[in-house]
């Protein structure tokens, strides 16, 4: 067998004799059962999941409509409790390989398209994981706009038996995805799959130095002919009764009495290494999790003048990169139809964006809003703009940027 790689007969690189040539990636599945054990009894399992969902959704979005109208899409949101069940099914579909958000519009028959929504006529949505919905064969005609999709849900249901949905009453969401698209199943990975190891070894790292504290301080005592006065059917006996009441007199008195001929001696142990390499565990569980340690593990940034503020702006890049990449396409069938039922119909010029992660302070509000006003003064001064234009212009962006949220209002 050839390997396309760099070999040495005579120093044995990357031949037979060399172990780095027989090293294999084996997978080894992760079933539910472990996934929920993991989820449930270890803390970073639980924060690999957990954040990145929370981050995703805590800001939420911003609609860009009229003001009746984004007061109407608010309301229906919070009618139907949007927000928490995107972050619940964002939760499940890291920890399980996929979820789902089922539309409910109250029609006849669950199977067919979801029909055209007038005002109010989403009546609920529901969480459900992979192994609460089964997806129906995969479609696999390239010339289909279903390609890659299933053709249809099956969901166990109380006192229906299985109700089988249309995919347009489906919001799907894939957990890691696969190298082929979708598993067997429909679904994708669990996010434990591939951190699983660095999460059980920063695990063992922990308990291990836990063990430790336990043996920090180890006394060993020399018995003169121990070995063979073991032999003697009452001799162990006494003597646990006799060091016990050594450690007795200890407590009291701060001695310890032994006999002339035995020797004491007591053992350290020195944890001046262990911290670090504690540390080092959880490091490569954050890097596995694609999570800063500071956001992970609530740690304060190391080293001088380091704030960490380098480590979250980029975890807040990667974060909103994937609302606009992901999870933003993922839900655009929602927003059809929760737009559709908050107004009765779809105007084309709404969107929404997601708010930013990375909050600013005071001081940098107010700086940013001066230069906005200024531009604006500019913008005035050399007519570049129509006056009235320019009025509503800067009134929706003092809306919008949270300056005087209640101006519609006030009008």
């Amino acid at each position: 067998m050839f390997l396309d790689t760099l070999t040495n007969l005579v120093a044995g690189l990357f031949t037979g004799k060399d172990k780095l040539a027989h090293d294999r990636f084996g997978l080894v599945p992760q079933d539910r059962g472990q996934l929920d054990a993991a989820y449930r009894g270890d803390w970073i399992a639980r924060k690999v999941i957990d954040v990145p969902p929370f981050d995703m959704t805590r800001e939420w979005r911003r609609w860009h409509a009229a003001p009746e109208q984004i007061a109407a899409i608010e309301a229906e949101e919070a009618r139907l409790d949007v927000q928490r069940k995107v972050a619940r099914a964002l939760r499940l579909a890291r920890l399980y390989g996929g979820a789902a958000l089922v539309l409910g519009a109250g029609d006849g028959d669950p199977a067919q398209p979801l029909p055209p929504l007038g005002r109010g006529a989403l009546r609920y949505l529901h969480v459900t994981h992979r192994w609460e919905i089964m997806p129906g064969e995969i479609d696999r005609d390239v010339l289909s706009p279903g390609f890659g999709e299933p053709g249809w849900y099956q969901v166990a249901s109380a006192g229906r038996g299985g109700v089988r949905l249309h995919p347009s009453r489906v919001v799907r969401l894939a957990g890691a995805e696969l190298p082929d698209g979708a598993g067997t199943d429909g679904w994708g990975d669990s996010v434990l799959q591939a951190v699983m190891d660095a999460i059980r070894q920063a695990g063992l790292a922990a308990q291990g130095v836990a063990t430790l504290i336990h043996e920090a301080k180890l006394d060993v005592i020399r018995i003169p002919q121990l070995t063979q006065n073991l032999a003697q059917a009452d001799y162990a006996e006494r003597l646990v009764e006799r060091f016990t009441l050594a450690n007795t007199m200890k407590g009291l008195v701060n001695a310890l009495v032994i006999d002339k001929e035995e020797e004491w001696d007591r053992k350290q142990l020195s944890f001046a290494q262990l911290p670090e390499i504690m540390q080092q565990y959880l490091q490569i569980a954050a890097g596995a999790a694609d999570i800063p340690a500071t956001r992970l593990l609530g740690q304060a940034p190391a080293g001088l003048n380091a704030t960490g503020e380098g480590d979250i702006r980029n975890y807040y890049d990667r974060i909103a990169a994937e609302q606009r990449v992901t999870l933003g396409p993922a839900l655009r069938r929602l927003d059809e139809a929760l737009i559709l039922s908050a107004l009765g119909s779809r105007p084309a010029e709404i969107r929404s964006e997601w708010a930013p992660l990375w909050q600013l302070g005071a001081g940098e509000r107010a700086e940013i809003g001066l230069k906005k006003a200024q531009a604006s003064e500019i913008y005035a001064r050399t007519a570049l703009v129509p006056p009235d234009q320019l009025a509503a212009a800067v009134r929706g962006q003092l809306v919008e940027d949270r300056v005087y949220p209640g101006l519609p209002e006030a009008d």
